[in-house]
């Protein structure tokens, strides 16, 4: 796989390059518990991980920032995830793989998340890659979260690589926001953490895919539209 548009490709982390979903969801459920509440299935859990710890309490405690004890409850739920963060997280099926082959083709990559950094740092050197990410940007390493683009340009500037020579990978409309202001290439994934009703082909993603393997052929396939002169941004 060799690209001749593209120098570095970037994933979001949970529901794209990390199945993360049932340790969210555990930690959640360890609340449920806790409370005298019934652990729920994993997959009503799963579409909400995304939204990190605001997703876990709407859906699993039905609570909202604006609620008395909701940052209590936020800050509880942290510290219980960062407990069990690693017990069942695995990199989805074919990544290591994937990355291995970005890697022998000469390409670089990294993390763009908005899981905060203290979460993700720790997360990412326990998956053990190789070759490890050229960067992890937390939702709050550059002061902003996705969509803004903001994280996206300090990801580029610690790689050292352009963004329009990115290609950004997510399973979120916020992904595809942020990477397509940003001015990167962008694929969405259909095998990532979606709410029910949300249309992954409304995102405006330049390419969409189900499943990792389809992720070679995309990316050649955006090498090819732009070096044909027709960039998908």
């Amino acid at each position: 796989m060799k690209l001749q548009a593209f120098d570095a490709v970037l994933f979001d982390l949970d529901g794209t390059l990390l199945d993360t979903a049932p340790d969210l969801a555990g930690a959640i459920n360890d609340m449920r518990i806790a409370r005298g509440l019934e652990a729920m299935p994993l997959h009503e859990l799963a579409p909400m991980c995304s939204f990190g710890g605001r997703g876990m309490l709407s859906k699993g405690l039905d609570l909202r920032p604006d609620d008395a004890d909701y940052r209590a409850s936020y800050d509880l739920f942290i510290e219980t995830y960062r407990q069990r963060m690693t017990r069942d997280t695995q990199p989805f099926d074919g990544m290591r793989e994937f990355v291995r082959r970005l890697a022998d083709s000469g390409l670089a990559w990294g993390v763009v998340t908005n899981k905060m950094e203290a979460l993700a740092l720790p997360l990412m050197d326990h998956m053990n890659f190789d070759p490890p990410p050229g960067c992890v940007i937390g939702g709050d390493s550059a002061g902003v979260a996705k969509p803004d683009p903001a994280p996206m340009y300090l990801a580029c500037e610690r790689i050292g690589i352009e963004p329009a020579r990115c290609v950004y990978i997510g399973d979120s409309d916020r992904d595809i926001e942020a990477g397509r202001v940003a001015g990167m290439a962008t694929i969405g994934v259909a095998y990532g953490y979606i709410p029910p009703g949300d249309d992954i082909h409304g995102w405006q993603a330049d390419v969409v895919i189900d499943s990792v393997a389809g992720l070679p052929a995309a990316l050649e396939q955006l090498d090819a539209q732009a070096v044909a002169g027709a960039h998908p941004t």
